[in-house]
């Protein structure tokens, strides 16, 4: 079958190490499915396992991708759920569990023909849902929902500001906290990507830095060391700031002092579980939210499409079609 494989790993060029071709069908086991995948997104996980940041390179070869949509051995049309874990070592929260692993850690990923996944990662997917707006969910919506809903808890009339308009994770999270009724403002240096996040529902979108109309309650942070002290300066006292990634970088100011005198709370969120997955599914249908696509490729064109996201080129997300469009 047809895959894109992680075979090495450079800081510089790290799309040196991925190759396309062909490589063995997954072997089922007890508890597990095979999916023909119909879609897959990019995520920026992908990117930093090519770069060697968080996976050992011992773990290469590995087929990388983190999201799937397509249909298991029965015929059913299903979405994956990409944390490989037992819930019960997480206290009912599989990615508390110590020994978790997202699809493409230790485990082959979706960007191949056919994915093996544990049985009860499987999701059946509304047949309001297209295949490739499943595919840009269980990362980036998964992760914007735990973020806003479970850790933030967020409410209506609550201000909400989101770090890095037009990555897949900020824009779910504009269009989510808009949802959920809370007045959102957010962040871009592009002046189109400020443009679409107002029109998702932002009720203003700024430069990076600039100073915001108010203070917020909730930050939304998944840039890091580029934001990070406009997001503290930002954030009323005693409010929220989560963050969820670091694309700029892990080493921000600290900002010791702001954050105890104001009492700010700062919150880790990693994914979600496969119950909040299928409660954005829920509200996703009561809200008729959809994910924002920039655009489509096949998997033989996935170099270009990482290239893109490197670029920092995309708004929204960026489905891989590893067996072709669904018909």
């Amino acid at each position: 079958m047809l895959a894109a494989t992680a075979v090495a790993q450079s800081t510089t060029d790290p799309l040196a190490g991925l190759e396309v071709g062909d490589v063995p069908r997954p072997v089922l086991r007890p508890g597990w499915s095979i999916v023909r995948v119909v879609s897959s997104s990019l995520n920026m996980h992908d990117v930093w396992t090519l770069r060697g940041v968080g996976h050992p390179p011992e773990r290469l070869p590995i087929v990388l991708g983190c999201d799937a949509a397509g249909y298991d051995e029965d015929g059913n049309a299903v979405l994956v759920h990409p944390v490989i874990a037992d819930a019960d070592a997480g206290l009912g929260d599989e990615t508390l569990d110590p020994g978790r692993a997202l699809l493409s850690e230790q485990h082959d990923g979706a960007f191949a023909e056919f994915l093996a996944v544990p049985t009860r990662n499987l999701i059946p997917k509304p047949a309001w849902l297209s295949f490739d707006e499943a595919a840009c969910l269980p990362v980036a919506w998964g992760t914007a929902y735990r973020m806003l809903f479970t850790q933030a808890k967020v409410r209506a009339g609550d201000r909400v500001l989101v770090q890095g308009a037009g990555g897949g994770v900020a824009s779910a999270a504009i269009k989510l906290a808009e949802a959920a009724g809370a007045v959102v403002y957010a962040t871009s240096r592009s002046a189109g990507k400020r443009a679409q996040a107002e029109s998702w529902g932002a009720r203003k979108a700024v430069s990076p830095g600039e100073r915001l109309p108010e203070r917020v309650d909730i930050v939304i942070e998944t840039v890091g060391e580029a934001t990070w002290s406009h997001s503290l300066k930002s954030l009323r006292p005693g409010g929220t700031l989560v963050i969820a990634g670091a694309t700029s970088g892990t080493n921000p100011p600290a900002d010791l002092g702001r954050v105890f005198y104001l009492q700010q709370r700062i919150l880790g969120s990693t994914g979600c579980t496969r119950s909040e997955l299928v409660s954005l599914l829920k509200l996703m249908d009561a809200t008729g939210l959809r994910p924002v696509i920039d655009r489509t490729l096949p998997l033989e064109e996935i170099h270009k499409g990482f290239q893109l996201m490197i670029d920092g080129r995309l708004t929204g997300k960026l489905v891989i079609h590893p067996s072709g469009p669904e018909q």
